[in-house]
């Protein structure tokens, strides 16, 4: 049985199949802050979004981050190792890439364990 959750006309925020948990790319609400800023309001929506499936970050398999400009990525995972858990930091890509909202610093993907 596949569920999703927060199921809209293109596309759902969350799917759970097979103990799996597939996030759809998790941006800022508020564009207006800054990379850091960006990025602690994504991470905090994977939070919230991995609790409802009742797994949390010690059991994301991959995560995939999609920076605006790649002159952000220190200051990035500055926000991304102060959030990671010891010892359970995911596999993990950055890529640079054209947001869909060009206010859009940072986007990023996490698929998880229950």
């Amino acid at each position: 049985m596949i569920q999703r959750f927060d199921v809209g006309k293109r596309l759902s925020e969350m799917a759970v199949h097979n103990g799996v948990v597939y996030l759809a790319g998790q941006v800022a609400g508020n564009p207006a802050e800054s990379i850091c800023g960006q990025t602690q309001q994504v991470l905090d929506e994977v939070d919230a979004l991995l609790a409802r499936a009742g797994t949390d970050k010690t059991r994301i398999l991959r995560a995939e981050i999609f920076l605006k400009d790649l002159h952000d990525f220190d200051a990035m995972n500055r926000v991304w190792d102060a959030w990671v858990v010891e010892g359970h930091a995911p596999p993990r890509a950055t890529v640079q890439a054209h947001l869909a909202n060009p206010h859009w610093l940072v986007e990023i993907v996490v698929t998880a364990a229950v």
